[in-house]
Formats: C-alpha cells, sequence, structure tokens
C-alpha cells in the first residue's frame, strides 16, 4: 500500500547515550524519507556525542565509544539534517515522547534553527496502543476469547488475571523472543523463576525505577545528574546525596532499599578502617608522664582561680 501523502513524511530513529532527553546524546538517526510519489529516500548518520556511551547503553544498541570516537557531532552535521527535513512531516515509534524531544534538543543545542510549526507527526506507537488497549479487560478477551463480567471490581479481576497467565503460557510455551541484543530465548513458560526475570527486564531495585540493576548485580541510580553510576559511588563522591534522597519526595520503599545500601557502604567503609589501622596499628607516644611537681599545681589554680 502506498500512502497518500501530500508531502514527505520522514520516519525516524535515534540512537542515544540514555533515556534522558535533556541531557542524553545522540550516537546515530536514521531517516526514511517517503515522497508523495512513492520514492523512498534513506540517511543514516553515526554522532560523536561528546560524552561517554554508558556501557550498559551500548549493550543494548551496539555502538560503542570507539565506533564514534572520528564520526561528526551533531554541530557538524545539525544544518544538512534540518535541510533533509525541512519539507517533511515526522513519523516513528514512541516519537512523540522521545525521538523528536531529543532530536529538538540537539538542534538547539547546535544552535539550528528547526521549526515544528506547520508539520505533522505521526506516532505508531500510539496507534498500536490505542487500537490495541493494554487494560485487563482487552487482555482477558485477547487471551481467553470471552467478555470478562464484572471488570474492575476486585476478585473479577484477580481470577482474570490468574485466567490470562495461564492462557499466556498455553499460547507462548514455544514461542522464541529476542531482546535488544539480538539474543533468542523461549521465556514464556510454566516455571516461576523464567517468568520473574521475563517481566523484570528492567531489574528495578525500589520497583519506583529510581534505582536498578546493571549487567554486573550493582545497584545504579538511574535519574538525575547520577543517573547510570553504582550508588555506592555516589555515596562516596557525594555523601550528601544520601540525605537528599533520604528527605526528599521518594516513594517509602525506595528510602528503604537506599538505606539498606547506605549501611552496607557504611560497613564497608568501617571493615577497610579495620583493616588499615591492623596494618598499621597507631602509634602510641614514646613519651612518659612525668611526676607531678607544686609548680605544675600553682599554675594549675592560678589558671582556674582554685
Amino acid at each position: 500500500m502506498n500512502l497518500n501523502l501530500q508531502k514527505p513524511l520522514a520516519f525516524f530513529d535515534l540512537e542515544t547515550t540514555g533515556l534522558n532527553i535533556s541531557s542524553d546524546r545522540i550516537v546515530e538517526i536514521a531517516i526514511l524519507k517517503v515522497m508523495p510519489d512513492g520514492d523512498e529516500l534513506i540517511k543514516t548518520y553515526r554522532i560523536n556525542p561528546e560524552k561517554p556511551i554508558p556501557l550498559e547503553t551500548s549493550l543494548l544498541h551496539g555502538i560503542y565509544d570507539e565506533d564514534v570516537k572520528d564520526a561528526p557531532t551533531f554541530a557538524q552535521i545539525g544544518a544538512e539534517l534540518a535541510a533533509f527535513l525541512e519539507d517533511a512531516d515526522l513519523a516513528g515509534y514512541n516519537s512523540n515522547k522521545f525521538d523528536i524531544p531529543v532530536l529538538m534538543e540537539e538542534f538547539l543545542r547546535a544552535g539550528v534553527d528547526f521549526d515544528l510549526d506547520n508539520r505533522r507527526f505521526v506516532d505508531v506507537q500510539n496507534i498500536f496502543h490505542q487500537m490495541e488497549q493494554r487494560t485487563l479487560k482487552a487482555a482477558y478477551t485477547f487471551y481467553c476469547e470471552k467478555p470478562l463480567e464484572n471488570a474492575h471490581t476486585a476478585e473479577a479481576d484477580v481470577i482474570a488475571t490468574y485466567e490470562v497467565l495461564k492462557a499466556q503460557l498455553g499460547r507462548y510455551e514455544n514461542t522464541e523472543w529476542e531482546d535488544k541484543t539480538g539474543k533468542k530465548s523461549f521465556p514464556v513458560k510454566n516455571d516461576i523463576d523464567a517468568l520473574h526475570q521475563f517481566t523484570n527486564l528492567s531489574k528495578p531495585v525500589d520497583f519506583a525505577g529510581r534505582m536498578v540493576y546493571n549487567e554486573d548485580g550493582l545497584e545504579t541510580i538511574n535519574f538525575g545528574k547520577h543517573k547510570g553510576r553504582h550508588v555506592e559511588e555516589v555515596f562516596r563522591i557525594e555523601p550528601s546525596y544520601y540525605s537528599w534522597m533520604m528527605q526528599g519526595d521518594f516513594p517509602l520503599y525506595t528510602k528503604k532499599c537506599l538505606e539498606k545500601i547506605w549501611k552496607r557502604y557504611r560497613a564497608k567503609l568501617g571493615q577497610e578502617k579495620k583493616a588499615a589501622e591492623e596494618v598499621t596499628p597507631p602509634q602510641a607516644s614514646s613519651k612518659k608522664a612525668g611526676p607531678i611537681t607544686n609548680d605544675m599545681l600553682e599554675n594549675l589554680k592560678e589558671k582556674f582561680g582554685k
């Protein structure tokens, strides 16, 4: 099917250093520009983000610091990109919430005038989510092939959830799944450990997502200026960060998890100090105190008035 276009429609996708719209940078952009006559133009650029790419991110998209160290910066190609997109509407997958905001941040940093006025935006993910609803009622109808009666009552919903899981196990028992790194597996099986792994791919520490486990199983800050740093590393370079989070507007369970890591970190410091003292014990003073003399007593009387 050819798209009915009055002007070009540019599908684009970004690979970035992370998911923070304000601070993360583009490392690759691919654009498929579909013309009204059906012609298709494709451009792909690797971009030097001028900051390190976290290992956890590189493992997802396969782009490492070495791959972009000699690539142009966004400032160097921004004008060319703007010219290529100048007459086009924009389309993507989750593009309204992520790709377009990140792209605009880059244009603004580079001082490139790229106007979004009079453009139309097609987010394919929104079509998917809005046409294929992700509610329990929709899941029950899809997997169990019957309508959910008394939806939104607690008992009906919990029974429906149980039935949906059993239906999913039957449907996907031998279905192959591929993750973002290209690794293939059969994750949906009648095994709670396997289901736990598959339904917690983000590896949250606190469920609110303020801290997550990295590939090495270490707790990592997942927001703000320390995003991507190990929590204990943050404690070391900025000890006040712990107090800031404990006093801040964070979920209580987040604070409980943070406190547990803090106590473990402080215990490590105490063990390291003790080990250091055992290797190099404090030197006792070699000078022995002499006997108290009458002159010393007189001096004390004068000092304290007694």
